[in-house]
């Protein structure tokens, strides 16, 4: 049996505390001490929340490396477009009659106008006949011509100027003496050409060329066949010597594209 308490006296549980100023009992334990928030909260073990504190940590160092790198990433780009492109450097004015540091502008010759004379080559279809017709005349000679460029486009010109230039660390004055800008190639037109001596292959764009059998055909018979040597020793447009370099003048189209440069040179020739 149970002891019976004094009279007044209530039972009171483990770790209860018996108020009531009022005449009322109240009971309350432990619990009620703690804020009704974490009485509601689901208790976490400490390690827990160090564990999703150290996640939640790990994620926003993430995510602002994130943010960082595409910043980084992107800076860059805009960057580099402010940038000065050496290729791109601003060139000399062209003179009053149109040359460009010696060389005379020429319009790039239409795709149906052009046919392929070997695998890579092509030239206008009329200059092409004209120099089959005069690469079979000197291989019965015993000379043998070999076809080294033909046609070239804009861009095709603008790898061969620019590029070179940075590589070989020239001023556009320097490069345009050995090679023209683009867009100031005869190049362009299809009608000019630079040749070979296929049992020579070592004096190629060479000015040691005229040495070879096929420059001495050529100085003798060129003319037969409407080809001119575009740049002769101490030219007037003061490009350097080519003695492999023609172009056919054989057409009222041809002669009129190369009539400047005819002109020019051959008033400069006469002042000298």
């Amino acid at each position: 049996m149970g002891k019976l308490l004094p009279s007044g006296c209530r039972a009171r549980l483990p770790g209860a505390i018996l108020e009531g100023g009022d005449g009322v009992p109240k009971l309350t334990t432990q619990l009620d001490e703690i804020p009704v928030a974490r009485r509601l909260t689901p208790s976490v073990p400490q390690q827990q929340r160090h564990g999703l504190s150290g996640l939640l940590t790990l994620l926003m160092l993430l995510a602002g490396g994130i943010v960082v790198g595409m910043v980084l990433f992107l800076r860059p780009a805009q960057d580099m477009s402010t940038l000065p492109d050496p290729l791109t450097e601003p060139m000399p004015q062209p003179e009053a009659d149109g040359r460009l540091l010696g060389h005379f502008p020429y319009p790039v010759a239409h795709g149906a106008d052009l046919v392929e004379v070997i695998p890579g080559r092509r030239l206008h279809r009329d200059a092409a006949t004209a120099f089959l017709a005069m690469q079979r005349d000197a291989a019965e000679a015993g000379v043998q011509l070999r076809l080294l460029s033909a046609f070239r486009d804009r861009e095709t010109q603008h790898n061969l100027f620019f590029p070179i230039m940075v590589e070989r660390d020239q001023q556009p004055e320097e490069r345009a003496r050995v090679s023209a800008p683009p867009g100031y190639s005869e190049h362009h037109t299809g009608y000019a050409l630079d040749l070979g001596d296929v049992r020579h292959p070592k004096l190629d764009l060479d000015e040691a060329f005229d040495q070879s059998a096929a420059f001495a055909w050529l100085q003798q018979h060129a003319s037969r066949y409407h080809f001119r040597m575009s740049f002769p020793v101490d030219n007037g447009q003061g490009v350097a010597y080519e003695p492999w370099h023609w172009r056919w003048e054989g057409s009222s189209h041809a002669l009129e594209l190369f009539e400047q440069a005819r002109r020019f040179n051959a008033a400069t020739l006469t002042i000298h």
